[in-house]
């Protein structure tokens, strides 16, 4: 790997942070709202599972109130 100094390495730095595509504002609230929901049905969906599974072993062994 060829030595740069200091000053090229920052310029190239800020080369490539011109190259980089941002996501703007829309896209990044979007995005956070997709997870927030995608995050809450797999909470509930496990609590479903965890529910029946749950009550499954607690009939099975004798439990169940």
């Amino acid at each position: 790997m060829a030595k740069v100094s200091p000053a090229q390495f920052v310029r190239q730095v800020r080369q490539e942070i011109n190259r980089i595509s941002w996501a703007t504002r829309r896209e990044t609230g979007t995005a956070t709202l997709t997870v927030f929901i995608m995050t809450t049905i797999a909470a509930l969906f496990f609590l479903l599972v965890d529910w029946v599974l749950s009550n499954g072993v607690q009939f099975v062994l004798g439990f169940g109130g």
